[in-house]
């Protein structure tokens, strides 16, 4: 990586200018050492947006959620036995809106766009992503532009639908269904929100922990 650094005004909503490299997200944290505690979370939304003080929206209206985040951790006892430690716990990211955490990861990156002003997203999807760029671009009134794969699961084709965003079915791998994406981008002026193009996914997928 370049070590390149930019303000949150510069717009840095695509990798970075000097290398191609994904940017990746830094806060100031001196400011919010004693007020941003455990027990200060006491009591905040059970989304992701309880810890908004480490996270890239800064606008609460812009803020996005359908209620992801917060899952349980489930008790696995038989797995611990079998692994041969005393205890497992399961996080279940199924409990998210869209069914995995790939929710936690579009409602930041959707969430952000809106605060730049964007109109529309776009990615690149063989299932999950899809659906989730889907519901958070629909919940953002946003157009959302999503290319697969033909084989995709149907089940997948039929929720993007459903969900309102232009499906474009690709013959070959999701790196075509990529390619088509990133043209698209181009040529459109869509925020896309693939995989390690911007720096916003990550940065919701880190609530997970």
């Amino acid at each position: 990586m370049c070590g390149a650094a930019y303000g949150d005004a510069e717009f840095p909503w695509r990798t970075s200018p000097c290398c191609g490299k994904p940017l990746l997200a830094r806060y100031e944290l001196a400011p919010l050492r004693g007020r941003f505690t455990p027990a200060a979370l006491v009591g905040r939304e059970p989304t992701l947006w309880r810890y908004a003080e480490v996270l890239p929206v800064r606008d609460p209206a812009h803020r996005l959620t359908l209620g992801e985040g917060f899952t349980p951790l489930l008790d696995a006892p038989r797995l611990a036995e079998a692994l041969g430690v005393d205890r497992v716990w399961v996080k279940d990211e199924g409990q998210n809106p869209t069914g995995s955490f790939k929710a936690r990861g579009l409602a930041m990156a959707v969430s952000r766009a809106r605060e730049l002003g964007m109109d529309a997203v776009a990615l690149p999807s063989a299932g999950n992503a899809g659906s989730a760029a889907a519901a958070y671009a629909a919940a953002a009134d946003m157009a959302a532009h999503v290319a697969v794969p033909r084989d995709t699961p149907r089940p997948i084709l039929a929720e993007i639908r459903a969900l309102g965003a232009d499906l474009q079915l690709v013959d070959g791998l999701i790196t075509d269904a990529g390619a088509l994406i990133a043209e698209g981008a181009e040529e459109h002026g869509w925020f896309d929100v693939s995989t390690l193009k911007e720096p916003y996914r990550v940065e919701g997928k880190k609530t997970m922990g």
